[in-house]
């Protein structure tokens, strides 16, 4: 019975016929694609319920929530690199390791959580930094702080994502993503604005709900993982095993630090926006959350590249490999180019979603032509980033870590670096400030893909994942 089941799912997963094709990619890209769209709505809710009450708590809500993502980038990038340990193991038909390095994870997971505890003066000391109004200021550090409680529930969900990513099960990751937005959506709605025998807590009430519905995916995953049919195929391990675990302590701090570092650029982009004034930090938190919604879907296909790539690596697949890589390549492009249509031809309808019940002070509406000229540009930047993903995804599912970490620090704060010339040094202004970011990105995609055509993946599939 047991070896039949394991026939079976060997069938589904590794059919030869398939193998890196556009079908291939999708099966893994689409599920991960849409778990990772469920959870940006769950922050996207946050900032747009707030919105309404005024446009300080949605700034607040973006620079909080940013800095809470950026701390926690370096611990579920170590964390993340085990989607790449599992997929080769998995390719390589090691499948007790892939539990393994499933129990490695959340051992680390449970290692890393107190720390990031620790790192919380060193945020207060950028929010010190920027140039925002004292009610967005306090907004913003209460947001922050009641997010990073959640970090243990954050970890280890990463823990469980990269174990099902890894196998190729990305069904599961998104029918418990979508449960989490589900209940974040309700809970955000309740206790922001104070329903029934709930009092309204603001963004408090929003910070609660995006950890009620982290803990509601991290649930429906960890059911999931304690099913009979997956314990039969991969174990159920509690062991540290020395191997796996150094493996992914001493990879993914790579992949841990570059995503730390450059989540760390990102936020000073914002706090850059932020401290050129109220109406152009609410013009830029507008483009930047739909930035946001547009870049994060090409995350679950920059996860799909990485499981795939590491697979076939791990398989010893060479072809496999170079056709996945094509075929997330052509993905990502159609997807771009539906969302760069949209950010062209209606910023003014995504700008008014944003519009509060009471702009008083008519913040808002002096931010909007702002705003709507952000969009339009932001349209060669959506298109450059399936470059980046693709080909970022791809190196790390082929172990090339340390590589992407030191090409991509250096990429996003040459970024940060034209930003602050533009916009502080030169006084060109918030639009060319923004037209200097995004020229910046046109590197990101052409660095890496000279990378990858290098074939360095070649000498790391040599090597194979570890036992």
């Amino acid at each position: 019975m047991l070896y039949q089941r394991r026939k079976t799912f060997l069938k589904q997963i590794l059919a030869a016929p398939h193998r890196g094709n556009i079908r291939d990619v999708m099966i893994v890209a689409l599920p991960m694609l849409l778990s990772m769209s469920f959870d940006t709505l769950m922050t996207f809710a946050d900032r747009l319920f707030l919105a309404k009450i005024g446009p300080e708590l949605m700034n607040a809500a973006l620079a909080g929530g940013s800095a809470q993502v950026m701390i926690m980038t370096f611990f579920n990038g170590m964390i993340a690199y085990s989607t790449a340990q599992v997929a080769q193991n998995f390719g390589a038909k090691r499948f007790k390791n892939c539990s393994k390095s499933c129990t490695q994870a959340a051992i680390l997971a449970l290692i890393c959580t107190p720390l990031v505890l620790l790192v919380k003066p060193f945020v207060y000391w950028m929010f010190s930094l920027s140039e925002v109004s004292p009610v967005q200021l306090e907004a913003q550090t209460a947001y922050f702080d009641t997010l990073l409680y959640g970090a243990i529930i954050i970890l280890f969900r990463q823990v469980l994502v990269s174990f099902f990513s890894g196998i190729g099960k990305t069904k599961v990751i998104m029918v418990a993503a979508f449960v989490g937005l589900i209940v974040n959506v309700g809970a955000n709605y309740v206790l922001i604005f104070g329903v029934g025998p709930f009092p309204a807590c603001g963004i408090l009430g929003a910070a609660y709900g995006t950890i009620i519905g982290n803990f509601s995916t991290l649930l429906i995953l960890f059911i999931q993982y304690c099913r009979k049919h997956t314990r039969e195929i991969f174990g159920f391990s509690f062991s540290f095993h020395k191997g796996l675990f150094f493996e992914l302590l001493r990879r993914g701090s790579a992949s841990g630090t570059e995503m730390f570092l450059s989540m760390f650029a990102f936020q000073s982009l914002i706090l850059l926006f932020h401290g050129m004034g109220p109406s152009v930090a609410t013009a830029a938190t507008v483009m930047f959350n739909w930035d946001m919604v547009a870049y994060v879907p090409l995350l679950g296909l920059e996860i799909a590249a990485t499981s795939l790539v590491g697979r076939y690596v791990g398989a010893k697949d060479a072809a496999a490999v170079r056709r996945s890589v094509r075929s997330s390549l052509w993905i990502g492009f159609f997807y771009s180019l539906l969302v760069a249509i949209i950010f062209i031809g209606f910023p003014g309808v995504l700008t008014d979603i944003f519009r509060p019940e009471n702009d008083v002070a008519g913040l808002f509406e002096s931010s909007k032509p702002l705003a709507e000229t952000m969009l339009r540009i932001a349209f060669a930047y959506v298109l450059v980033e399936v470059g980046l993903v693709v080909f970022a995804g791809s190196l790390r599912g082929a172990g090339d870590t340390f590589w992407v970490m030191v090409a991509m620090v250096i990429l996003n704060w040459l970024t940060v670096l034209a930003l602050w010339l533009c916009g502080y040094v030169f006084d060109l202004g918030p639009v060319a400030s923004w037209v200097s970011v995004v020229v910046s990105f046109f590197l990101f995609p052409i660095v890496l893909f000279y990378r990858w055509r290098s074939g360095s993946w070649r000498r790391l599939m040599s090597l194979g994942p570890q036992v």
